[in-house]
């Protein structure tokens, strides 16, 4: 055929410079729309073939290739897929954002009902190109067709010319421009190919050169090497896949060196229908260990084995980062770049899916193997409580996966959140807890003293997070969840004899302590002379002195002092009170009862030097008698 120049059907140099510097965010996008373009025509030929063998013409070694020309500057694609005629090739590259992938699955429809999983949908995945080349050739052949040639530099026009090409497919030569020279290094071929490309069905072939034989005897052979591993595990059958295979696609995909504590492999099927392998970590990676490390999940998402991207926020919930593994499901409503998910209710259906096949899987785990559960829950625990305040619809379900310590426990064993509740009494309505900074500050907490007395458990929370979600639950079980540092404690009717005698001194303390906003006597303490309670939905001095280290602005809050009026040193302040209200001891021994009171919780008092004076001067009077 004599050559011809063809005008594009659309205003192509505007579009063109849409898609190469905005449709994609990084240019190297390029190789895989082109090898998923070749997986199509491979895939459209083998799916023909099956009603007319004939087109096959003995050529059934599927593949795609790639080829360097470093003197020419070019990277060639080839694949012997259906290849196209001339009308085919000014049809799909001369119209731009005219999909023939499209184009031939309505042909299919009636026709068939297993059409083959095709990847394209767009029609504009093959000018990316264009953003690492500045002039495109195509040379395709048709069955029983002659071949032709395509050119164009991506401005205005195309031109047609006869092919070479002797077998059927297709081959895809850019010329690249200067400063895509790194798209002719085999290093970066590989590494594109790995990272988007790796688990497609064909194999994607490379020639490379190598260095052969001994010392005095070397020579340099080109090799064919196929570039890519083309084991889609997730989308085998479960009784197929091995664990020993499990555990290599597990480590391929979260640069882990440990096998997964857990694997979750399944389809959904219904109105939303995808592919699932996920894994639960045994150990915590290297980027959660390192501070704030990596906030968000990455589950990698592939639309027929190609790889899309692992940066969609919306498909699994940040509490679940540790969570990895693939998710293939081919009617996402990607946009035309095939990098963004548009949103759809289709992304919330596969959301609650994952999350709850997780809890399921987590909750198992919790059932059948505590002790492997726990060394999970020393991992991701932390992470895990997370979602007690931005997932509301999941918060039980997280609830029952939490492990603390107790005030009947030995130090290290935990007790499940589920197990405390199910054990409560029917006429305990409250689920006990303290924040502390470590164990030993709360197992001596002059807070927990009635409760141990009257032998009820009260829960540790040491972790530092715990304090910020765990009032987002709530309600528990039909169990309140109750801080034993706030609020009252009790019955005030208890203490109806001891409040006429402390009547005065109460207030006398209140006035002589500023920082103070209530002065009361305490039905909690049976050891300790008095401790600093905050009110209900206060914040605790844990979390504040936790917030100011961290150089945040937190205002003082004014906290409530419990005395024990059956302890000897409050009694003896209040004796001293009674004998002389102007004694100029009384106004030490109650800043004394207030430090006391700081002491006990672990917290720092206001005046540590003045604290260690009234130490000091309370020992000297002691020793001296």
């Amino acid at each position: 055929m004599a050559e011809k120049t063809m005008e594009f059907k659309t205003e192509l140099s505007q579009l063109l410079h849409l898609i190469t510097h905005s449709l994609y965010s990084h240019r190297e996008i390029f190789l895989r729309e082109l090898i998923s373009n070749s997986c199509d025509a491979i895939d459209k030929i083998r799916f023909a073939a099956l009603t007319d063998a004939d087109l096959l013409d003995g050529d059934n070694d599927w593949k795609i290739s790639l080829s360097v020309d470093k003197d020419a500057k070019t990277l060639t694609l080839t694949d012997n897929g259906v290849g196209m005629d001339e009308d085919a090739l000014v049809e799909n590259l001369g119209t731009i954002a005219h999909s023939g992938t499209k184009a031939f699955l309505a042909q299919m429809e009636e026709g068939a009902k297993d059409n083959p999983d095709l990847i394209g949908q767009f029609g504009v995945g093959f000018y990316s190109a264009f953003m690492v080349a500045d002039r495109v050739t195509v040379e395709t052949k048709q069955h029983g067709k002659d071949a032709v040639k395509w050119t164009s530099e991506g401005t205005g026009s195309f031109t047609l010319d006869a092919g070479t090409l002797e077998q059927r497919g297709t081959s895809v030569t850019l010329h690249l421009k200067d400063d895509a020279d790194e798209y002719m290094e085999e290093y970066r071929l590989r590494e594109l190919v790995k990272k988007f490309s790796d688990f497609v069905e064909h194999p994607i072939t490379m020639m490379v050169t190598r260095t052969e034989g001994e010392e005095d005897d070397k020579k340099e052979v080109e090799t064919e090497e196929t570039l890519n591993t083309q084991k889609a595990i997730w989308l085998r059958s479960k009784n197929e896949v091995s664990q020993e295979e499990y555990s290599e696609f597990y480590k391929h995909v979260s640069h882990d060196f440990t096998d997964p504590a857990e694997i979750i492999h399944y389809t959904a099927e219904g109105a939303m229908e995808f592919k699932a392998l996920l894994f639960i970590p045994a150990k915590k990676p290297f980027d959660m260990m390192m501070g704030g490390g990596d906030q968000k999940a990455h589950l990698n998402l592939y639309v027929q084995r190609v790889f899309i991207s692992n940066e969609f926020e919306n498909l699994l919930p940040t509490y679940l980062r540790f969570v990895k593994g693939v998710i293939d499901a081919a009617d996402l409503p990607l946009n035309v770049s095939r990098e963004i998910l548009q949103e759809n209710p289709q992304l919330d259906q596969i959301r609650r899916n994952i999350v709850s096949r997780i809890f399921k899987t987590l909750k198992a785990m919790k059932k059948s193997d505590e002790k492997k559960y726990l060394e999970f829950y020393a991992e991701f625990g932390q992470v895990l409580k997370e979602g007690l305040q931005s997932d509301f619809e999941n918060r039980e379900k997280i609830a029952d996966l939490l492990y603390f310590e107790s005030s009947t426990t030995k130090t290290g064993e935990l007790r499940s959140l589920e197990k405390v509740a199910a054990e409560l009494g029917e006429d305990q309505k409250e689920i006990l807890y303290l924040s502390a900074e470590h164990r030993g500050i709360a197992e001596n907490s002059p807070f927990i003293e009635g409760y141990k007395a009257d032998k009820q458990e009260v829960l540790f929370m040491l972790d530092p997070i715990d304090e910020f979600v765990l009032p987002h639950i709530g309600e528990y079980k039909g169990k309140t969840l109750k801080a034993v540092n706030k609020g009252a404690a009790g019955d005030d009717e208890a203490l109806k004899d001891e409040k006429e005698k402390f009547k005065g001194f109460l207030g006398f303390v209140q006035e002589k302590l500023s920082g103070v906003k209530e002065v009361r006597l305490s039905t909690r303490l049976k050891e300790s002379p008095a401790c600093l309670v905050g009110e209900e939905h206060s914040m605790s001095p844990h979390i504040e002195a936790m917030m100011r280290r961290a150089g945040q602005s937190v205002p003082k809050t004014e906290r409530i002092l419990e005395l024990n009026p059956t302890h000897p040193a409050v009694e003896a302040v209040q004796a001293m009170y009674e004998a002389d209200g102007s004694n100029e001891k009384l106004g030490e021994s109650v800043e004394l009862l207030r430090d006391l009171a700081h002491v006990a919780e672990g917290s720092k008092v206001e005046q540590p030097a003045a604290f260690a004076s009234r130490i000091a001067a309370l020992m000297a009077s002691d020793l001296a008698k």
